[in-house]
């Protein structure tokens, strides 16, 4: 009995080799398929546009910020200006503000004191007329106008001032207490 042998890898091998050929043509051809229309497609495209298109003049450009750069720093120096301007007004405005504080303290110093002087006029003059005697007294009160009579009549120590009213016409007495009488009626009572 005789047996024949085949050799086990050696058929298959060439079938392998035969599917691998038959593989890399059909990848070949449809590789070479895909790069014609490729290349087909390609003459049909507008030529993509240069890099190196007309750029800006480096010049111009760096004249332009120049330019810019002017116009900014004459911006800030005008700016610069103006704060310095308010400062000075500020300042002035201080100096004025002061002079007008100093001038109001020197006006209220001379209300007070010429309405000291004239307070002390008053009672000065109220003395004077308390060391009269009534008759005298009246009779320079009636040459008075109401209001300045009452004003002093007011002033003067009730005990002479009744007085001094005894001794004067009835009708300037009678006016002088309505003055008196009415002074106060325009203040409000709460």
């Amino acid at each position: 009995m005789t047996r024949r042998t085949k050799p086990n890898g050696a058929g298959m091998g060439a079938v392998l080799f035969l599917v691998a050929t038959l593989l890399f043509a059909a990848g070949a051809s449809r590789l070479s398929l895909g790069v014609a229309s490729a290349v087909a497609a390609e003459d049909t495209q507008p030529a993509p546009p240069h890099a190196t298109a007309e750029m800006p003049d480096g010049g111009a450009l760096f004249e332009a910020l120049r330019a810019r750069e002017a116009r900014i720093v004459e911006q800030e120096q005008a700016l610069e200006d103006r704060a310095k301007a308010i400062r000075n007004a500020e300042e002035n405005l201080r100096a004025q503000l002061a002079e007008l504080q100093a001038a109001e303290s020197r006006l209220a110093a001379t209300l007070t004191q010429t309405e000291s002087a004239a307070e002390n006029d008053l009672i000065r003059l109220t003395t004077v007329f308390e060391h009269m005697k009534p008759p005298q007294a009246a009779k320079l009160f009636s040459t008075m106008e109401t209001e300045f009579a009452a004003g002093f009549i007011a002033r003067l120590n009730p005990q002479f001032a009744g007085e001094v009213m005894a001794q004067l016409d009835p009708t300037l007495a009678y006016g002088i207490s309505a003055v008196l009488a009415g002074r106060h009626a325009r203040t409000p009572r709460d």
